[in-house]
């Protein structure tokens, strides 16, 4: 069990999850310490922000879809004034493995890590692409930082909040985990990858897939062009 009960939140970003989103929310409520889940439906044309609703969860809509990285900062801005020390980010298709999670929430609480990101085991479905995006986003990201990510793209991640401050405003789109990263190291505070036993969808090799795996290419390349642009803080 935590030490520090009641201080931690969940932020769900999703769209069209209806078939998975109860699952994950579930699997959240196994996580000693969290009161608080927000889901923010990103324009979902299913059930996805009902179910949410019914399973308990404060539920925030986007009546179009805006992206990953604005539905984050919907579901920071719906925390209020009064934040809780640890906030996780929340992948929508976990299903039951989002109890997995907890194992980030010890260290940003002990205050040994200002965020932690879960690096993922081989995933049991099909699919996913040729590296392209992971590489970009780890020689980006050691070239702004000097670290190498074990697994740049992860987005579930426990953040304090010194780190939320730290990256805020966030990256847009599908950079937003690069931005995170690079954003939280160059702020000086430190960043721990711990192994985490969640299963998700992978994308596939279809159509979508690569329509996917383009717009993420995008994000992340404009994520780390800005972000060269910009002067790092002091300490980073």
């Amino acid at each position: 069990m935590l030490d520090h009960p009641g201080q931690i939140a969940a932020i769900v970003p999703c769209k069209d999850e209806a078939e998975r989103i109860a699952a994950t929310l579930a699997g959240l409520a196994r996580i000693p310490g969290l009161t608080q889940v927000i889901v923010v439906d990103d324009g979902s044309t299913d059930d996805t922000a009902l179910i949410a609703e019914r399973a308990g969860a404060v539920v925030v809509r986007h009546p179009r879809n805006r992206g990953k990285a604005a539905a984050l900062t919907s579901g920071l801005q719906a925390l209020g004034d009064a934040p809780p020390q640890a906030v996780l980010f929340v992948d929508g298709d976990l299903e039951a493995s989002a109890v997995e999670l907890a194992v980030l929430v010890p260290p940003v609480l002990a205050g040994e890590a200002e965020m932690t990101i879960a690096t993922l085991p081989p995933q049991t479905s099909a699919g996913g692409g040729h590296g392209f995006v992971v590489r970009l986003a780890r020689d980006g990201i050691a070239r702004h930082t000097g670290r190498t990510m074990t697994q740049p793209l992860s987005g579930m991640r426990c953040l304090s909040r010194a780190a939320v401050v730290a990256a805020l405003p966030l990256a847009r789109g599908w950079g937003v985990e690069v931005g995170l990263t690079v954003d939280v190291l160059r702020a000086g505070l430190s960043v721990l990858e711990v192994p985490c036993a969640l299963q998700h969808r992978v994308s596939g090799r279809d159509w979508r897939g690569q329509v996917h795996r383009a717009a993420q290419y995008r994000d992340v390349w404009l994520a780390l062009r800005r972000r060269s642009r910009a002067r790092p803080a002091a300490g980073g």
